[in-house]
C-alpha cells in the first residue's frame, strides 16, 4: 500500500473543504432568502404602524360615543374657544335683535322723538345691546353649567360624526366644502331665556338659530375625509395587519432577537415620525387659516382633536422601546450578559444577607429555583395580556406595566433558591455569578 504523499492529503483535505462549502450553500441561499422577507415584512409593519394609530382613533371616534365626548370636551373650559363661541353666538343674535325692532315697543307719540334720536345715538345703543348680549353669552359659556350643555352638544354631534366621514355632512356635524363646523343652538337657547330673565323681553320672540361653530377648516378637508374613509373601513384590519407583519418579520429572521429589536425601534421611529408630521401640520394648518379666524381657538381645537393620537404616539415610542432593551437584555451579547450577571449578583447577595439575618425560604425557595423560566414569562404573558386588553393605553400605563414586570422578575430572583453546596464552599462568590443564560428578564 502506497503511503500518501503530503500533497495528496492536501489536495484530499481541499476537496473535503470544497463539497462542505458547496453542502452549506443551499442553506445560505436559503437564508439569504429568509432575510430579505423578513426584511420586507419588518418595513410593511413600520409603514403601516402611523396608519394603524390613525385608522385606530378614526375608528374610536366613530364608534365609540364616550371617546367622541371625551376627546371635545375639554374644550367647554377653553378660554379662547370660550371666546370664540361667545363672538359667534352674540352675531347670530343681534342678527335676530336690530336697534329698529326695539321701537315697536315704544309708545307711538314717543316715535318720532325717538326716530331722531337715533340718527345720532344709534349706533351707540346698538353697541350697548350687543356688550350686553355678549355679556350674557359669556356668562353661559363660562359657567359650570356649560360643560353639560357642550357635552350635549357633543353626544347629539356623535351621531352625524360618520357623516363628517362619509361627506353627507347633516345633523349637529356640517361639512361644508373646506370647513367643520358644530351647530351652537343649544347654547343661543340658553342665552335666549338669559336675555328674557334680564329684562329683554324682544328676545323672546327670536325663533330657533342655527349657527355654524368652525371646527376645522383648511383645504384639505376633501382629502382628509376621502383618507379617513379608507382607514374607516379599513379599521380593525390596519393594526392587526402591522401586527401580523411586524411577527412574521421577526418568525422569518434568521437571527430572532436582533429582528425583534430592529422591528420594535422601526415601528416606534414610524409612530415618531407620525408625532413629528402632526406638529408639522398644525403649524402648516393655522398658517393658512383665513384671518378672521381666532388663531388661539383654532390651535386649542385641534390640540383637543388629535390629544389621543399623540398619546398614541407616545405609548408606540415607550412600547417599541421597552420591547427592544428586553430583547437586547435578553439576547446573548457580552454586554447583555454583564447586566444579567449585575441582576443576579445583586438580588442574590440581597438575599443571602436575607438568610444570614433569619429568613428561610424553604421549599418556596427550591420551587421557585426550578420554575423559574416558566414563572418568568407566565409574568411575561400576563403583562401583555393587561397591555393588549387595556382600552386604550398610553405611555405611562405602558412604563408602569414594564416596572410592575420588572419588579415581579426581581422577586422571582430573589426567592430563587439554588441547592445547597458542599461544606466549605457556600456563601463564595460563584453563588451569585449566574449561567449567563438568556431569560424572561
Amino acid at each position: 500500500m502506497t503511503a500518501e504523499s503530503p500533497d495528496d492529503r492536501e489536495l484530499e483535505a481541499l476537496r473535503a473543504r470544497v463539497a462542505d462549502l458547496e453542502s452549506q450553500e443551499p442553506a445560505r441561499r436559503r437564508h439569504r432568502v429568509r432575510s430579505f422577507f423578513a426584511a420586507v415584512l419588518i418595513v410593511l409593519a413600520a409603514v403601516l404602524t402611523p396608519l394603524a394609530v390613525v385608522a385606530s382613533w378614526s375608528r374610536a371616534q366613530v364608534t365609540d360615543t364616550g371617546r367622541f365626548v371625551s376627546t371635545m370636551a375639554p374644550l367647554a373650559s377653553d378660554p379662547a374657544v370660550q371666546g370664540a363661541v361667545a363672538n359667534r353666538a352674540t352675531d347670530a343674535i343681534m342678527q335676530q335683535l336690530p336697534i329698529s325692532d326695539l321701537l315697536n315697543e315704544v309708545a307711538p307719540t314717543d316715535r318720532p322723538a325717538l326716530n331722531a334720536a337715533l340718527g345720532r345715538i344709534g349706533p351707540a345703543l346698538t353697541d350697548g345691546l350687543s356688550g350686553f348680549v355678549h355679556s350674557q353669552v359669556l356668562n353661559v359659556v363660562q359657567s359650570d353649567a356649560f360643560a353639560g350643555i357642550w357635552e350635549g352638544i357633543l353626544r347629539n354631534a356623535h351621531a352625524a360624526f360618520t357623516n363628517v366621514l362619509t361627506g353627507q355632512g347633516g345633523g349637529a356635524v356640517q361639512v361644508k366644502g373646506d370647513t367643520v363646523s358644530l351647530d351652537l343652538a343649544p347654547v343661543i337657547a340658553q342665552v335666549k331665556d338669559r336675555l328674557v330673565a334680564n329684562g329683554v323681553g324682544l328676545a323672546a320672540k327670536i325663533p330657533e338659530v342655527h349657527t355654524d361653530f368652525v371646527l376645522v377648516q383648511s383645504d384639505t378637508v376633501k382629502k382628509a375625509q376621502t383618507g379617513l374613509r379608507l382607514l374607516d373601513l379599513a379599521g380593525f384590519w390596519v393594526p392587526v395587519l402591522a401586527v401580523l407583519c411586524a411577527v412574521g418579520g421577526i418568525l422569518l429572521a434568521v437571527r430572532h432577537r436582533r429582528a425583534t429589536v430592529t422591528t420594535a425601534l422601526a415601528m416606534a421611529v414610524a409612530a415618531g415620525l407620525l408625532g413629528i408630521g402632526l406638529t408639522v401640520f398644525r403649524a402648516l394648518y393655522l398658517d393658512k387659516l383665513p384671518t378672521d379666524v381666532d388663531q388661539a381657538a383654532a390651535a386649542a381645537i385641534y390640540d383637543t382633536l388629535v390629544r389621543y393620537l399623540r398619546a398614541a404616539v407616545r405609548m408606540l415610542l415607550a412600547l417599541g422601546i421597552v420591547i427592544a432593551l428586553a430583547a437586547w437584555l435578553t439576547g446573548s451579547g457580552r454586554r447583555a450578559g454583564w447586566v444579567r450577571q449585575l441582576w443576579q449578583a445583586g438580588l442574590g447577595a440581597v438575599r443571602r444577607a436575607a438568610e444570614r439575618i433569619g429568613m428561610r425560604l424553604g421549599p418556596v425557595g427550591r420551587f421557585v429555583h426550578r420554575r423559574k423560566a416558566w414563572l418568568g414569562w407566565g409574568a411575561v404573558v400576563v403583562a401583555t395580556i393587561v397591555l393588549l386588553t387595556w382600552g386604550y393605553p398610553t405611555a405611562v400605563v405602558v412604563l408602569w406595566i414594564a416596572v410592575v414586570l420588572l419588579a415581579v422578575l426581581a422577586v422571582l430572583e430573589f426567592l430563587d433558591t439554588p441547592p445547597a453546596e458542599p461544606s466549605g464552599i457556600a456563601d463564595g462568590p460563584s453563588d451569585a455569578s449566574g449561567d449567563g443564560k438568556a431569560g424572561p428578564a
